[in-house]
């Protein structure tokens, strides 16, 4: 796939399978996850308006990274990259927000590391 960004979509699009997977595999609200993207921009909303602000969020986010990621990475490689956008995103950025702190570590870089493996994967 030449386009970075509709690679970037579809990796966005399906990263969040192994948290939200995890999630009801432990009777865990599925989206814990989604919320805690979207208190990073509207830390007091809830329903609809929370879930915008989440899809806003990871769409963002991924796109963004998706237009830095170099092309040709394939999915070994593009997984490793996962692992290295997660030690940014949740390990310094995502530090300063409560709600995805709190998050288990796990399965949110599994969602990282698929994204990466998606992307390396798709866009050549």
């Amino acid at each position: 796939m030449r386009d970075r960004a509709a690679a970037g979509l579809i990796a966005a699009v399906v990263s969040g399978a192994p948290s939200t997977l995890w999630a009801l595999a432990r009777g865990r609200d599925p989206l814990e996850a989604t919320r805690a993207a979207g208190s990073i921009v509207a830390p007091h909303a809830d329903g609809p308006a929370l879930l915008a602000a989440s899809a806003a969020v990871h769409l963002t986010v991924s796109l963004f990274w998706a237009s830095v990621l170099p092309r040709g990475l394939g999915a070994r490689r593009g997984a490793f990259a996962g692992l290295a956008i997660a030690a940014l995103d949740l390990g310094v950025l995502g530090r300063r927000f409560p709600h995805i702190r709190e998050l288990p570590l796990a399965p949110q870089l599994a969602d990282h590391t698929f994204f990466g493996a998606t992307f390396g994967a798709l866009c050549d």
